[in-house]
């Protein structure tokens, strides 16, 4: 693993996989993702991490005047790496996922390193009502969702990144991934080092477990060596333990109300900038480990840095 004394946050602010009916802390309209964009690197992530929504009804969104909105109006308050999402929601096509990249040409975007079963639909047990009419069959259609990303997805997509300056945070989801991701490293379409974003706790994908991030850790050693470094994604309630864990073991973190709507058992964060603030404390007194600004991540990653961004 490529060491890194200090750590990344990433904050993921509203995603694709909540509902609005979850949580009324969830930001939906571009003035509350940007703002929760800001207050999170106020708190200290150095990267932000973003989706976007329907306004009216905050249904997931691929609309390209969105993102570049939100885009532009976080770097003009603030000196953060704003990293669009390519995995977009259920009810978007790879092209409409892919667009963020040669569209908006970022610093820096997620890119999914394979395809699995990606169900949503156990949130219905915990809701008798919905606030909206999408919300139900959205959750009730992945019981036949698959996410696609396969092999030929990846060799179209992946040289996007390449010919438009952006660094891929390769997404994965289970080990298989990983193996994916070396596949394409030694045919040279992808290019050391490697960022890699451990997604745990999908259902469909490997489980939010100390032992199976520890496997994941070995398996990415094995495979890559000095070439890679890693961050985490803990879904639900072991959001702060497998980050915690992943951040005690050299790694980075990866927080916010995609992945997680609660502070603490049976309390909503209000903020995304409340969970980040969480795991800045964590990090400091658990670990001992410092937090990367920005630019102390550029400089890591080889991200072409903000004077050459597009948005």
């Amino acid at each position: 693993m490529r060491s890194f004394e200090k750590a990344i946050i990433t904050c993921a602010v509203t995603g694709s996989i909540h509902v609005p009916t979850m949580s009324p802390h969830l930001p939906i309209t571009p003035d509350e993702i940007v703002e929760e964009a800001v207050e999170a690197a106020d708190a200290g992530a150095s990267i932000v991490h973003v989706h976007v929504r329907d306004p009216e009804t905050g249904e997931p969104s691929p609309d390209l005047d969105l993102f570049r909105e939100v885009a532009t109006r976080i770097r003009q308050r603030r000196d953060v790496i704003v990293q669009p999402t390519t995995g977009g929601g259920s009810n978007m096509t790879l092209e409409e996922r892919v667009q963020v990249v040669p569209e908006l040409e970022p610093e820096m975007a997620s890119c999914n390193m394979g395809s699995i079963n990606f169900g949503l639909y156990p949130i219905l047990e915990a809701y008798d009502e919905f606030e909206y009419d999408w919300e139900r069959p959205f959750l009730e259609n992945t019981r036949e969702f698959v996410f696609r990303n396969t092999f030929a997805d990846l060799e179209r997509i992946i040289p996007l990144f390449a010919e438009h300056g952006t660094m891929p945070e390769l997404e994965c989801y289970d080990v298989g991934h990983l193996h994916n991701a070396k596949h394409l490293l030694d045919r040279d379409i992808l290019d050391p080092p490697l960022h890699l974003q451990f997604v745990m706790g999908i259902h469909g994908g490997i489980g939010a477990d100390p032992e199976h991030l520890t496997h994941m850790i070995r398996t990415a050693e094995r495979l890559f060596g000095d070439r890679y470094s890693f961050s985490v994604v803990g879904a639900g309630r072991m959001q702060f333990p497998l980050t915690t864990q992943a951040i005690s073991a050299g790694g980075h973190a990866r927080v916010g109300m995609e992945d997680n709507l609660y502070l603490r058992k049976g309390e909503l964060a209000e903020r995304n900038a409340d969970l980040v603030e969480k795991m800045v404390h964590q990090t400091r007194e658990l670990t001992g480990r410092e937090i990367a600004s920005p630019d102390e991540v550029r400089e890591f990653l080889g991200l072409k840095g903000a004077s050459n961004v597009a948005f």
